[in-house]
């Protein structure tokens, strides 16, 4: 499988400035050693997957990725990408000398308009769900910060669902060699990270891991936490535990705590990787924990500035608002991180008048690009990561991939939530909130054959059509 490189840091220029990775553009969009890390063939990958020409010429689209020209283009001008909407004016307002902050989160009246498709497209190119990307699974769990893993098989599908030549052992195989692994990060949830992520993004979101361990402390009394993270380390780290186990180790310290509370506290000091075989692919074992600096051989790193992270989540999730990544991260009083960025971001604004921030080169195609159909996860951080989920979740159908607390995987048609599916002994079974047409029928179907083609080779199962009940 052709995958890219690592995410080695921009080379400087001549003069010493930063060098962007987007594919077009002098400016780099973040501060001086701060850059995503994400090459520049790879961030044209995921904006529809562009291939050098015989000739020498620029990078051009490779065929059916978004229908954009397939002729090079001369060295001079810029690489083809796919149509884009109106390029946004430099989040730029000077007053005195000096940048104004603006700490509202409407947008000016005079910022380019970005209606529900152009989002939808943005969003999905950065995604590589327009157009599947030919990099690595590691890469990728890298570019999109993680992959939402309360469960097992989630990232393996997630994976699936955007990568060329994808097979779940190409995930299988860095989880087992501890370059991935799956840990408690953004909104207390469980994701499946990259080692260097779990060793920063963690202490990143400590803060977060605090308030929730407040919703414990009656549980909690008498227990000085800094010893319970110093044992709880010691254990941990002697040999993986579970948390029954923790519970049972720290609550013969503290018996009159609640032995629950305990071991939750645990987890919120502590960076705790779950430890293979939990997370392998075709492999079963119970949740057992050690830390993620025991696991991967090396101390924990120090937590990349907030300026960084944001704009790792632009260019995996934008353009998108204060709130949005707010909601994406758990993080809070980040407005003053986008302020701090203004000068070097583009903004935007929403059919609602939010404003919205990008980088300047990110991909965002033409409202009309195609988007095929998708066959999602359950938790599928595109339909998770943003405050407004209009760009991926059509307002008719709010609400309609979850029943309490049990998420369902989900279709996009038309880059939008469509419908859900489940696999049965004989059959992958889509149900649709709306019957497709007949072109729509015949892509769903052409696609759900490839998914369990990748996904479960050597089993016999067709595609069974139904509607959405309620």
């Amino acid at each position: 499988m052709p995958s890219a490189p690592g995410f080695p840091a921009p080379a400087p220029t001549r003069t010493g400035a930063h060098r962007s990775p987007w594919p077009r553009g002098p400016v780099a969009p973040w501060p001086r050693g701060h850059s995503p890390h994400i090459p520049a063939r790879v961030r044209a990958t995921l904006a529809g997957a562009l291939e050098p020409d015989s000739s020498g010429a620029p990078l051009r689209r490779r065929a059916g990725c978004g229908g954009a020209p397939r002729t090079p283009v001369g060295r001079r001008t810029e690489p083809v990408l796919a149509p884009r909407t109106p390029v946004g004016r430099r989040a730029e307002s000077v007053l005195h000398g000096r940048y104004r902050a603006r700490m509202t989160s409407k947008a000016s009246p005079t910022a380019p308009a970005l209606g529900t498709r152009a989002l939808n497209r943005a969003t999905l190119a950065r995604q590589a769900l327009l157009c599947r990307a030919p990099m690595s699974a590691e890469a990728a769990v890298g570019h999109l910060v993680g992959l939402q893993a309360q469960n097992v098989k989630p990232p393996y599908y997630a994976l699936a669902a955007r990568l060329d030549g994808f097979a779940p052992d190409d995930l299988a195989r860095p989880m087992a060699d501890r370059r991935v692994a799956r840990i408690v990060t953004l909104r207390s949830t469980v994701h499946t990270h990259t080692a260097d992520d779990c060793l920063t993004l963690r202490p990143l979101v400590q803060a977060a891991r605090d308030r929730e361990l407040r919703n414990f402390r009656a549980g909690l009394t008498g227990v000085d936490l800094d010893t319970l993270a110093v044992l709880a380390r010691e254990l941990v780290e002697e040999e993986p535990r579970t948390m029954g186990q923790l519970r049972e180790a720290l609550g013969a310290r503290w018996p009159e705590a609640d032995p629950a509370s305990l071991a939750v506290a645990a987890r919120c000091r502590l960076p705790l990787v779950q430890v293979t075989p939990r997370g392998v692919w075709g492999r079963s074992g119970q949740v057992a924990l050690t830390t993620a600096e025991h696991w991967f051989g090396r101390p924990s790193e120090p937590a990349p500035a907030p300026d960084a992270t944001v704009l790792r989540y632009l260019a995996a999730f934008g353009p998108a608002s204060v709130k949005d990544l707010q909601r994406w991260s758990g993080l809070t009083r980040t407005r003053e991180v986008f302020e701090r960025l203004r000068p070097r971001l583009l903004t935007f604004r929403d059919p609602g008048g939010t404003e919205l921030f990008d980088l300047p080169d990110a991909p965002r195609p033409d409202p009309e690009t195609p988007a095929p159909p998708r066959f999602l996860p359950e938790f599928d951080n595109l339909l998770l990561s943003h405050a407004d989920r209009t760009r991926v979740v059509p307002p008719r159908h709010k609400g309609r991939t979850w029943k309490g607390n049990q998420a369902y995987r989900t279709l996009l048609v038309d880059g939008f939530l469509a419908g859900l599916w489940v696999l049965t002994d004989d059959a992958l079974v889509v149900e649709t909130f709306e019957p497709p047409t007949g072109g729509q029928r015949a892509e769903i179907t052409a696609e759900g054959e490839r998914m369990l083609a990748v996904m479960h080779p050597g089993e016999s199962r067709g595609v069974r059509f139904g509607m959405v009940r309620g």
